[in-house]
C-alpha cells in the first residue's frame, strides 16, 4: 500500500489522556478521498504501526484527524503518540481504508465506548449533512474522560447525541433495552469501543431479537487471551512446500519472520485485518475480533499474528 508523507499541524488535548493529531501534506495538497467509518495506518514514532480512526469530515481533503488514547498497557504505540510526536513533525500514513462503512438505512442507531467515538463522530457528520434519521450514544468513564465533547456540543446534530457517563447519576446512563426497543427491519446498529462495551450492546441486541447483518461493530483492542494451554504446531507454506515450527510462545507471524519471511502486520491483534491470510488445510484456532463465527467455522483464513492452529498443521497460502 502507498505510503503518503505528512506534518502534525495540530496536536491538541481533547480529554483525559486522549490527544488529536490533525495530519496533512507538507505542501498542502489534497490527500485521498475518504468515507465515514475510515481508518489509516499510522507509523508510530519507534518504529511500530497501529491503525487509527479519522474523525474529522468525510468531505475534507486537506486533512486527516485522528485521536489516539493512552493506554496504560500500551506496548509502545500509544505512548509514542503521545510522548514522541509534536506538531511540525512528519510521519508516514497510509492511505485510508474501510471495514467499517455506512449503510443505507431508514435510521441509524450509533453506540461509541471511549476512545471508539471517532469512527462514530464521523458517521454522525455525515449523516447529518444527509439529514438523516440518527442518534448517538456516547459512554465514557466520566465527563473529563470525554472528547470532543465541546465539539459534539456546538455542532449542526447536538440534540441527536446523549452522553452516558459512568460516574454520572443514574437518570444519565445508558439503558439499552429501552433504547433498542423493538428489532425494526429499517434500522441499523454502529457500535465501536473497548472488547466489553461491544459485547455488552451485542448480547442486548441479539437478546431483543435484532438480526447480525443489521449490526456493525469495529474493535479498537482485543480482549485479553488464556494462553496457559497453547501448544507448539507447524506451518506449511503452499509455495515452497517447506514447514516451519511455531512455538507455544510464538506467534505464526513471529516463527515465519524468525526464518526470513515477513507477513505484513499492523494492530498485532486481530482486529484489523491486515495479516489475514488463507488458508488451504488444518483447522484454525480463532483469537481475532475480525471475522464473524461463520467466517471462522470455514477455516478458509486466519489472521496469523494473533490466531493459532487446532490441527498439527496448517497449510498456507504463502
Amino acid at each position: 500500500m502507498a505510503q503518503i508523507a505528512v506534518r502534525v499541524v495540530r496536536k491538541a488535548q481533547e480529554a483525559l489522556d486522549i490527544a488529536s493529531f490533525e495530519l496533512a501534506r507538507p505542501d498542502g495538497a489534497p490527500l485521498p478521498a475518504f468515507s465515514a467509518g475510515s481508518h489509516i495506518d499510522v507509523q508510530v514514532p519507534g518504529g511500530l504501526t497501529r491503525q487509527y480512526s479519522l474523525c474529522n469530515d468525510a468531505g475534507e481533503n486537506h486533512r486527516y484527524r485522528i485521536a489516539v488514547l493512552r493506554d496504560a498497557a500500551s506496548r509502545g504505540g500509544s505512548a509514542g503518540m503521545h510522548d514522541s510526536l509534536h506538531e511540525g513533525d512528519m510521519l508516514l500514513i497510509s492511505e485510508p481504508r474501510n471495514h467499517f462503512p455506512l449503510v443505507h438505512a431508514k435510521r441509524s442507531l450509533l453506540f461509541a465506548g471511549g476512545i471508539g467515538v471517532t469512527p462514530l463522530l464521523c458517521m454522525a457528520q455525515r449523516l447529518a449533512q444527509l439529514d438523516a434519521d440518527f442518534a448517538l450514544h456516547y459512554s465514557t468513564r466520566s465527563a473529563e474522560r470525554t472528547a470532543f465533547r465541546a465539539e459534539i456540543a456546538a455542532s449542526r446534530f447536538a440534540d441527536r447525541v446523549q452522553f452516558h457517563h459512568d460516574d454520572g447519576p443514574p437518570s444519565q446512563k445508558l439503558n439499552l433495552p429501552r433504547v433498542l426497543g423493538q428489532p425494526d427491519a429499517g434500522t441499523h446498529l454502529y457500535v465501536c469501543g473497548p472488547s466489553g462495551f461491544i459485547d455488552f450492546v451485542l448480547k442486548t441486541a441479539k437478546e431483543h431479537g435484532w438480526p447480525p447483518e443489521q449490526i456493525h461493530l469495529e474493535y479498537f483492542g482485543a480482549a485479553p487471551q488464556d494462553t496457559t494451554g497453547d501448544r507448539a504446531f507447524e506451518v506449511k507454506l503452499a509455495g515452497s512446500g517447506k514447514t516451519y515450527a511455531v512455538a507455544a510462545d510464538q506467534t505464526v507471524v513471529q516463527a515465519l519472520q524468525a526464518q526470513g519471511i515477513e507477513i505484513l502486520t499492523s494492530c498485532e491483534q486481530g482486529v484489523c485485518g491486515t495479516c489475514i491470510t488463507r488458508v488451504l488445510d488444518g483447522e484454525c484456532d480463532h483469537r481475532d475480533m475480525y471475522f464473524t463465527d461463520e467466517e471462522k467455522a470455514k477455516h478458509d483464513q486466519f489472521t496469523p499474528c494473533c490466531s493459532r492452529a487446532k490441527s498439527a498443521v496448517l497449510v498456507l497460502d504463502l
